[in-house]
């Protein structure tokens, strides 16, 4: 076939990086066939997740990576001293070769381990303080979910670039900062009303809907229950005996009052008592048959263990030099036709040279760059629906692609509360079932270069739009599909959500330890497995782009929540155990937490209780007595003073903002990382803007909700249909044609 090859096959990527997201980057570029040559970074070697993140790059010596750097077709850098040394510029004009991926670290001065400057970044750009608790204050969390999508997104946006330099022969530089990669995780809720409360954090770990939840059981487990909706509440309602809950005076049938604050807590505690008369076992089996999504809160140290696993094929086995046989995590996506790389273990050496491979007789023509991002002129139908569907669409919008939301003709139910990670789309409402509706919908694929869909298994094939039927109207088409666990295994056809997969993998009860799970706010796997879409949509295009034809890319919210714990999951002999939580979580160790200030909470780090001492922070060094001393003085500070201490000492005290401190951050503003968009109405929302900068491209301008239907005219006309047909499928109601989208603000996702 034309593409057997891996999609990044003959790439050649320098790996300079420091840090997990960087390495992250690299680890994702490697699955998908790219040859990566990495500078030894003695911080994270012996880290476990290194087993993982480094897989399929050889290792040599940081001085020896000079004479890397002019067969290089990608450079990842994240601090300007390697950026230097290798004669890379990071604000200046870039070099027309290679593309230079920069993804500088928060605040890369600070000596600080990877894990710690997870907890710094989490602080200082409002993470943090949006995950829920029983006491309202910021939650340090026990996996660098931050590090792992700056790195992913990294990956994706560094890709793109490839796309450019294949197609202009100019490379150029891309930034992805911390704020970016935090930005991409946390986009479903940094979205700021002016004049409006932040949402309520006080609701526990569980979050705000009691429907949506966890719960102990007789047998003293876990579960969690994804009642979301009227259809699945009553079932949920209707086998727990708690029919009443709805008919009662003070929800009356409306749904929105089961999570209203006036009655979330008593409603909550009629299901915790109910579901504490069977043990799990009895309650996963009566719910899952009566079709309500639910599941066991597991162990992530038996994740890789699970069968579904296996049929994704995302357990991988192999020696690794440093620490033996291993078990990790695989690929974050699947390629049907070739695409993903073999497999190996880091390998360590003294020095490597790039491997041959055949090179152009003539230096090929440079072309111009167009367009606000490297995937100018690629066209994107995206139909996607609620979260993870419509927001890979939205990040391939941020890297330039014209993206058509192609929605039902009754429009997609999300539409509303899920503005914010749908951004950057037209939209088009369209009936695939009926026959002109289906016909039209071909035409748009002739002109298109990527489907991009989130339905279950079997559905695409019941419209006839999966991979197979549309490659018969555009044979170069790129497909790329988001389940939530695959076609095969146990839990293949499912329907997916995220947190119901946040609970079966074992994230839940990491974060919470021995108390309660903790339903992360982060919609980590929804945005994971969106990102991971975009990054192998961006990978197939690049196999495209050099001539090997179309692909078909699928993840899955399982696959997602395997890769974004990816260290974690890490097996081998004598490994250091993962971090574990507990009840609002505040840190691993008295020196290294946060604590309440005289005007809000910074997360503190210091080096030895003598340290602390030093900066007047304690009054003795008795380890028993350190957090009641720490509390007692930092609670008479300000933020700015404890920060002005912890560094005099050589420490870190960040102060921990949250999301309207962020987004009205005059740097963020000036720099374009935040925005605001007024809306028709004059009303506006505070929220992420610009998700990479690239050295070639203008920026965009402000990324907008659209109309249901909205463009649906001006596409069809694009596509080569005329008035006349176009005025036909309106009639019919084959189409629709609607307004643009008004405001929303004050409406939240989570």
């Amino acid at each position: 076939m034309q593409n057997e090859r891996p999609a990044l096959d003959d790439v050649r990527i320098l790996d300079a990086s420091r840090g997990i997201a960087g390495a992250v980057a690299g680890m994702a570029m490697g699955d998908v066939g790219a040859t990566v040559i990495r500078l030894e970074d003695h911080a994270d070697t012996d880290l476990p997740g290194a087993v993982a993140w480094h897989r399929n790059k050889t290792i040599i010596p940081r001085d020896a990576g000079r004479e890397l750097v002019a067969g290089s077709d990608l450079i990842i850098t994240s601090d300007s001293e390697t950026a230097h040394f290798l004669g890379l510029d990071v604000e200046g004009e870039p070099s027309i070769g290679p593309v230079h991926l920069h993804l500088p670290e928060w605040c890369e001065d600070l000596d600080l381990d990877p894990h710690t400057r997870e907890r710094m970044v989490a602080a200082d750009y409002g993470v943090a303080r949006r995950q829920t608790s029983f006491g309202g204050g910021p939650v340090d969390g026990v996996y660098p979910f931050l590090a792992y999508m700056h790195g992913t997104w990294g990956a994706t946006a560094g890709i793109a670039a490839l796309i450019g330099r294949a197609t202009t022969a100019r490379g150029q530089r891309v930034v992805v900062d911390s704020l970016h990669g935090s930005m991409v995780a946390a986009i479903t809720t940094m979205l700021v009303t002016p004049g409006e409360p932040l949402p309520d954090t006080s609701v526990g770990p569980g979050g705000p809907n009691p429907t949506f939840g966890t719960y102990r059981c007789a047998d003293d487990e876990w579960l969690f229950l994804g009642a979301l909706g009227a259809k699945f509440q009553d079932i949920a309602f209707d086998h727990l005996g708690t029919l009443d809950i709805l008919t009662d005076a003070r929800i009356d049938g409306v749904r929105e009052n089961l999570y209203h604050p006036d009655h979330r807590d008593w409603v909550r505690s009629r299901l915790a008592e109910a579901f504490l008369q069977q043990p799990r076992a009895a309650w996963l089996a009566e719910l899952t048959e009566a079709g309500c999504p639910v599941s066991p809160v597991g162990d992530r140290d038996d994740w890789l263990d699970h069968p579904q696993v296996a049929a994704l094929g995302l357990r991988l086995e192999f020696d690794d030099p440093l620490v033996g046989p291993a078990v990790i995590g695989g690929p974050g996506v699947d390629l049907s036709r070739g695409g993903l790389g073999t497999p190996r273990p880091r390998r360590l050496v003294e020095s490597a040279a790039w491997p041959e491979r055949d090179e152009p007789s003539a230096p090929p023509a440079l072309h111009s760059i167009t367009g606000t991002g490297p995937l100018d002129g690629i066209r994107v139908l995206d139909l996607g629906t609620v979260l993870a569907g419509p927001y890979a669409g939205m990040l391939l919008s941020a890297l330039g692609a014209d993206v058509l939301k192609v929605e039902t003709t009754k429009g997609d139910e999300m539409r509303l509360r899920g503005y914010g990670i749908a951004r950057g789309q037209r939209g088009l409402g369209i009936d695939l079932r009926d026959p002109d509706g289906y016909t039209a919908f071909l035409r748009l694929v002739e002109g298109s270069d990527v489907v991009l869909d989130n339905y279950r298994p079997g559905v695409l094939e019941r419209l006839r739009i999966d991979d197979a039927t549309l490659r018969q109207t555009n044979p170069d088409i790129v497909t790329t599909s988001i389940t939530g666990y695959g076609a095969g295994g146990p839990l293949g056809g499912s329907p997916g959500y995220d947190p119901v997969v946040q609970a079966l993998t074992g994230i839940m009860k990491a974060q919470g330890g021995e108390a309660e799970p903790v339903f992360s706010t982060l919609a980590i796997n929804d945005v994971a497995v969106a990102c991971l879409a975009a990054y192998g949509t961006v990978a197939a295009l690049y196999q495209r782009a050099v001539g090997r034809g179309g692909q078909h890319v699928e993840s899955t919210l399982a696959t997602a929540a395997t890769y974004m714990q990816s260290g974690e999951l890490v097996r081998y002999a004598d490994r250091p155990p993962a971090e574990v939580g507990g009840r609002d979580y505040p840190g691993p160790h008295p020196l290294s937490r946060f604590y309440r200030c005289a005007d809000g909470w910074v997360r503190l780090h210091l080096r030895s209780s003598e340290s602390a001492a030093r900066a007047g922070l304690i009054a003795d060094a008795d380890d028993d007595r350190l957090v009641a001393q720490l509390e007692t003085t930092l609670a008479g500070l300000t933020t700015a003073q404890a920060a002005d201490r912890a560094a005099a000492v050589n420490g870190v005290a960040t102060r921990a903002r949250d999301f309207r401190e962020v987004v009205n951050d005059a740097e963020h503003l000036a720099s374009g990382h935040v925005v605001e968009l007024v809306w028709p109405d004059g009303n506006s929302t505070q929220l992420p803007h610009r998700l990479a900068s690239f050295s070639e491209h203008q920026p965009h301008d402000v990324l907008r909700a659209t109309g249901h239907g909205e463009y649906t005219r001006e596409i069809l006309s694009e596509a080569g249909l005329s008035t006349e047909e176009i005025e036909k499928l309106v009639e019919s109601g084959a189409v629709v044609v609607g307004e643009p989208m008004y405001s929303v603000a004050g409406v939240g996702y989570r």
